[in-house]
């Protein structure tokens, strides 16, 4: 397993050096900790920062205009909205005064420096299969790199008696195992990586595999079951099936997976919702090796159980009927009134800029909850370094719940996709979700 800890990546981790929150001054009292950390050693912190970029810390643990790691994110689950803390080092606010054996209770088993169970909001049952020196250097980056902030972690919203923590001691017994990591059976080296960052650092399947009843991921690997990375909703999007069926990855080459890692687009699709943060803060900041690893492995995957392989071929009238501006459907109207001019009559949008509605597997996702949030609400392109601008798309609140589901049908239904009806009671229940969502703490108050 070695060779998916630091070693992997320390050729490379001076290139997220200070990357994120800053540095500061390392106090001669605290060089080295009491479990052997060496707090002094410059190389180890760097290779924390790399692996603190693979996990994503940043993403979670910072609320829009808040500090780097300060907290304060709003996270909506059903039972209410939950805070990130504040993970920076300062002794009183933050983790300024955990131990080494405290910071690795906390990250891969879920246990609060004082004993209390920690929500499963954070991705410790992924983080459990890091191996130690991964750990380590986490630990190094985060106590000599990031810049303290004394801002206070805020409390959920979650009601008595569902607050209470005692019970998550035994949701961790039942749900979130001590384990390592395995890969894959008959897996090269770098699919064997690519499913080491998936599984582990990475946590993908706290948002792409679905959950049960105790908010459980239904499956922690492959191996572990079918559900695994098979689509989930979280905080009202859809996250998309990573799996190899047709409303999956089944049309996305291996190319096509690590260009929208790296940048957040393709020349059809763009990142939205918590994945533009994703890309934005983690995974645009990959080696090329990792990100081909990923995609290696992704794209690997079979269809989930159940799941349609591929599409039965469909032939393309929408194009031409909406050019001749014979519109057939009260959505084909709103359509051209407020979608074609950057989407285009054959939906192919413009590379990078305007993501294509044809084709697109989020728009044919077999849950629209994606497309009505990004409607209702709008979103905005991660920014990255290989393209010069992100663009937005403004949100169309405004329109009623009837006209969003019927543009909505349209678009799912057009040129070759293939998808099932939205209701306006969809659309109804995300407005009113978008409506009720708790807003996220920075320094000074509610944001």
């Amino acid at each position: 397993m070695k060779k998916f800890g630091i070693k992997a990546v320390a050729a490379l981790a001076v290139l997220a050096a200070g990357a994120v929150g800053g540095a500061h001054v390392l106090t001669s009292a605290r060089k080295t900790d009491a479990a052997g950390v060496d707090l002094a050693d410059r190389s180890l912190a760097e290779a924390g920062a790399y692996i603190a970029r693979t996990g994503d810390c940043v993403a979670c643990h910072s609320a829009p205009g808040g500090k780097p790691f300060a907290g304060g994110l709003a996270m909506q689950t059903p039972v209410g909205t939950i805070y990130s803390s504040n993970i920076t080092p300062d002794k009183t606010a933050g983790i300024g005064s955990y131990a080494y054996a405290d910071f690795k209770n906390a990250v891969q088993y879920g246990i609060r420096k004082d004993g209390t169970p920690l929500y499963p909001a954070m991705p410790y049952p992924s983080y459990a299969i890091m191996p130690d020196e991964d750990v380590r250097a986490l630990y190094a980056y985060f106590m000599t790199r990031v810049q303290p902030e004394a801002q206070p972690s805020a409390g959920s919203t979650i009601p008595w008696p569902l607050n209470m923590r005692w019970p998550m001691a035994w949701w961790q017994a039942l749900f979130a195992p001590k384990r390592g990591f395995a890969a894959p059976s008959g897996a090269d080296e770098q699919v064997a990586r690519g499913a080491y960052l998936v599984e582990g650092p990475g946590h993908c399947g706290a948002c792409h595999t679905p959950r049960g009843l105790a908010y459980q991921e239904k499956a922690l690997s492959l191996a572990d079951g079918d559900a695994f990375l098979s689509g989930a909703v979280i905080d009202g999007w859809r996250a998309k099936s990573l799996r190899g069926e047709a409303q999956g990855l089944q049309s996305w080459s291996e190319g096509e997976i690590g260009m929208f890692l790296k940048t957040g687009r393709t020349d059809k699709v763009a990142a939205f919702g918590a994945m533009a943060d994703v890309v934005e803060h983690s995974t645009r900041h990959f080696t090329d090796g990792d990100i081909a690893a990923v995609a290696a492995y992704l794209k690997q995957l079979p269809p989930a159980q159940g799941k349609l392989p591929a599409f039965p071929p469909k032939q393309d009238a929408t194009t031409a009927m909406l050019r001749e501006g014979r519109y057939d459907s009260r959505g084909a109207v709103i359509y051209m009134e407020q979608c074609v001019a950057c989407h285009r009559a054959d939906g192919q949008g413009m590379p990078r800029i305007f993501p294509a509605l044809a084709g697109n597997s989020a728009v044919y996702a077999q849950n629209a909850q994606s497309i009505i949030q990004i409607t209702l609400e709008g979103g905005r392109m991660p920014s990255s370094g290989q393209d010069a601008m992100a663009f937005a798309m403004p949100g169309f609140r405004r329109l009623s719940d009837r006209d969003i589901a019927d543009v909505i049908n349209f678009i799912r239904t057009a040129w070759t996709n293939q998808a099932p009806a939205v209701a306006e009671s969809d659309v109804a229940h995300i407005r009113a979700f978008l409506a009720g969502k708790q807003p996220n703490i920075v320094a000074g108050g509610a944001q």
